[in-house]
C-alpha cells in the first residue's frame, strides 16, 4: 500500500515538469500505478520512470502518460482509441476523463492482465481487444482521438482514416534512437502534423502475439 504523500510527490514532479491540467493531475494521483506493475517493482511505482512489464514492453514514465493525456483531451473527446494497451495504465488514466475507451493489444497475456486490472478497479467504460494495433479498431470508428503508446517509423494510414472530423492522433514517430511525439489533426481530408518533444518508446509491431 502506498502512502498519499508518495502519490502527492509524483504529482508535484509532474506539475513542476509542465503538466497543467488539474483533471489529469488528479487522475495521476488517484490511479494506483502499483497495481499495473509486477509486485516486485511496486515500491518503484511512483517514481517518474518507465518500468518493465514483461514481453519486452514497458509501462511508460508517468510524465509521458500525463503529457500524452493532456494532448488527447484538448478537444474534450468522448470516444478514444488506444493502440497498445500494455499494462492498462494509460487506459485507466483516460477512463476518468472521457466517456469511452477502446484499446487494442497484440500480446494476449498482457491484455489478459490489463482486463483483470480494469475489472478490479471497476473501470466499465474500457473495451479491450486482442488485435494488431496498426489496423486500429475500425468497428467502432470514427474516434475523436487516437493515442498510440508505441513508436512507428511511418504513421499507419488505417489510424488516420479512423479519426473523426477534427480528431487528433497522438503518436511517437521515428526509429528507436530518434523519435518525436507527434500530433496529427484531421481537417476534412487534410492531416495537419505537429512534431513535439523527443521521446523513447518500444516499436509498434504488426500482427498478434
Amino acid at each position: 500500500m502506498t502512502s498519499q504523500r508518495t502519490r502527492d510527490r509524483l504529482v508535484m514532479r509532474l506539475r513542476e515538469g509542465g503538466i497543467q491540467n488539474q483533471d489529469v493531475l488528479d487522475m495521476m494521483r488517484d490511479t494506483p500505478r502499483h497495481l499495473f506493475v509486477d509486485e516486485a517493482l511496486a515500491s518503484r511505482a511512483y517514481e517518474d520512470t518507465a518500468l518493465p512489464i514483461g514481453y519486452n514492453q514497458t509501462i511508460s514514465q508517468p510524465y509521458i502518460v500525463a503529457a500524452m493525456t493532456e494532448l488527447v483531451i484538448v478537444n474534450r473527446p468522448r470516444k478514444v482509441l488506444e493502440v497498445g494497451t500494455g499494462s492498462g495504465y494509460q487506459a485507466a488514466i483516460l477512463s476518468g476523463l472521457v466517456d469511452k475507451i477502446y484499446t487494442v493489444e497484440r500480446i494476449e497475456p498482457l491484455l489478459t492482465l490489463a482486463r483483470q486490472r480494469f475489472r478490479q478497479l471497476g473501470l466499465r467504460n474500457i473495451r479491450a481487444a486482442h488485435n494488431d494495433g496498426t489496423v486500429g479498431w475500425p468497428d467502432f470508428s470514427p474516434y475523436d482521438a487516437i493515442i498510440v503508446t508505441a513508436a512507428s517509423e511511418n504513421i499507419p494510414d488505417a489510424l488516420l482514416h479512423q479519426l473523426a472530423a477534427n480528431g487528433r492522433l497522438i503518436i511517437p514517430v521515428g526509429l528507436r534512437d530518434k523519435q518525436l511525439l507527434t500530433v496529427i489533426t484531421r481537417n476534412g481530408d487534410v492531416f495537419e502534423q505537429e512534431d513535439l518533444d523527443p521521446v523513447t518508446f518500444v516499436p509498434l509491431l504488426k500482427g498478434e502475439a
